[in-house]
Order: C-alpha cells, then sequence, then structure tokens
C-alpha cells in the first residue's frame, strides 16, 4: 500500500544465481596463473580445476571416444595400475552416451539388424528402450549426461574436430579414499571429488553476502545506493586423480 518512490533490488536474485553458477565453472575450468602474466601482476594466484587436477596427475584419453570393448580394456588395464576402485562414473556428453550404448547393444546376439536389446512382453503401449545406465566388464561403470558439456553456451559450443582438445567425458570413482587432514591432524576419509571451503570460528567464506551503501536502511558510506556483495573463499580437491580418467577429442 506505499506510495511514491521507492528503493529495491534490481534482479538480485538473478545475480546470486549467476554468481554461484560462476563459483561452479571455476571449480571445473580453474587453471593456476602463468609465472609472469598479468593475473600474477595482480596477484591472481587462480586454482587447479578438475579438468586441470586430471590433465596432469590423472589419465587422458584422446583421440576419439572408446567405443569398443577392447578400447574399455585398455582403461581398465590402466585402471588396475592405478588404484582398482571398484565403482566409476562416466560423466558424458550426448555423443559418447550415444557410442556406448550402441557398443553395448552390439553385444546382444539379436542385435546385429535388430532392436532386441533386451526382454520385453510386446506391450504395444511400451515405447523401446535404447539406452544403457552402465555396465561391468571387470568394473562397474555407470554413466550419466553431463548437461555442461551438452550446453551449447558452455562445453557444447567448442570446436569438435579431431584433436581439438574437447572434453567428450570425465570418469570419476566412486567412493572415499583415506588422507590425511593436516587441518584434524589424522588420518581422515574423504570423497575422490569435493568441495572444501574457508572458515575459522568467527568466520565462513562459503557464501558471505553483505551491503554496502546510504540506502535502504545501510549506513556504511555515502554512496547514494545499495550494493550487494558476494564473497566466496572454495577449492575443488580431486584426491587420487590417477583413478580418473578425461576423456577428449
Amino acid at each position: 500500500g506505499a506510495t511514491g518512490y521507492l528503493w529495491y533490488l534490481k534482479s538480485e536474485h538473478e545475480t546470486r544465481l549467476r554468481f554461484e553458477d560462476y563459483l561452479e565453472t571455476s571449480m571445473i575450468e580453474a587453471v593456476p596463473a602463468e609465472a609472469a602474466s598479468g593475473a600474477i601482476a595482480a596477484d591472481f594466484k587462480g586454482t587447479d580445476g578438475i579438468f586441470y587436477s586430471v590433465e596432469n596427475r590423472g589419465n587422458v584419453w584422446s583421440g576419439g571416444n572408446p567405443s569398443s570393448l577392447a578400447e574399455f580394456d585398455t582403461i581398465i588395464s590402466r585402471l588396475d595400475k592405478q588404484g582398482a576402485i571398484e565403482e566409476n562414473v562416466i560423466f558424458l556428453d550426448r555423443d559418447f552416451g550415444f557410442d556406448i550404448d550402441d557398443m553395448l547393444a552390439a553385444q546382444n546376439s539379436y542385435g546385429v539388424g535388430g532392436t532386441s536389446y533386451g526382454l520385453f512382453d510386446n506391450d504395444e503401449n511400451m515405447a523401446l528402450n535404447l539406452g544403457f545406465t552402465g555396465f561391468r566388464r571387470g568394473y562397474d561403470f555407470y554413466k550419466t549426461d553431463w548437461k555442461y558439456l551438452n550446453d551449447p553456451t558452455m562445453r557444447g559450443g567448442l570446436p569438435t574436430a579431431a584433436g581439438s582438445g574437447k572434453v567428450n567425458g570425465l570418469l570419476v570413482p566412486a567412493g572415499t579414499t583415506t588422507v590425511y587432514d593436516q587441518v584434524l591432524g589424522k588420518n581422515a576419509k574423504r570423497p575422490f571429488l569435493h568441495v572444501r571451503y574457508r572458515a575459522s570460528q568467527t568466520e565462513d567464506r562459503k557464501m558471505k553476502t553483505w551491503i554496502t551503501g546510504s540506502a535502504g536502511g545501510a549506513a556504511t558510506s555515502d554512496l547514494d545506493a545499495m550494493e550487494v556483495n558476494f564473497l566466496s573463499e572454495r577449492c575443488v580437491c580431486t584426491m587420487g586423480a590417477n583413478n580418473f580418467f578425461l576423456f577428449e577429442q
């Protein structure tokens, strides 16, 4: 029921969502700042994103998607030497998912020239499922579409030519691993992939928000406006990167 001119926050909620998107993207794409670069001069050190960590400390499959059992046997042989984690999840783009579906369908004795991927009861209302969620061959492999790799405004819009370095998928071991936690001063179990935040008894930087200015009840400066500030200090921990696989074009 108020009248006249009012102060309000223009799209503060959308701005917060974009900031959270930037944070998630940085956990995936971030790299350390190059020596003698402008970033170093500006005191930006960068951080190790998931892709950077796996490229430098893990395993990289390049030259197209593995689309045969023989190629997956090569991956399995490599995993045998690195840690032999029983269950693994492959986050992949659409083409890689289709390649795995076709590979598994070809193992069906009725697959050649047909559409029988499994048992069904000839229900006229049933749609034939041509996709798979995973398979076992020495290890359990599960697959799931990663929207980030398909989105044309993100990784899905990058060049797809051979040797372009386009990321088609990421294999992540499931479960936990035991590491020495320097903060706790003892061994602790941690997920292979997790995000850590800087915090103390008085300060938590997982997501810090504060308002500055002189409008809307704030009285922190002589700025005749209200500004909402967002701050987060976090990093992604890729534990046991030698058990990860990055699939590149």
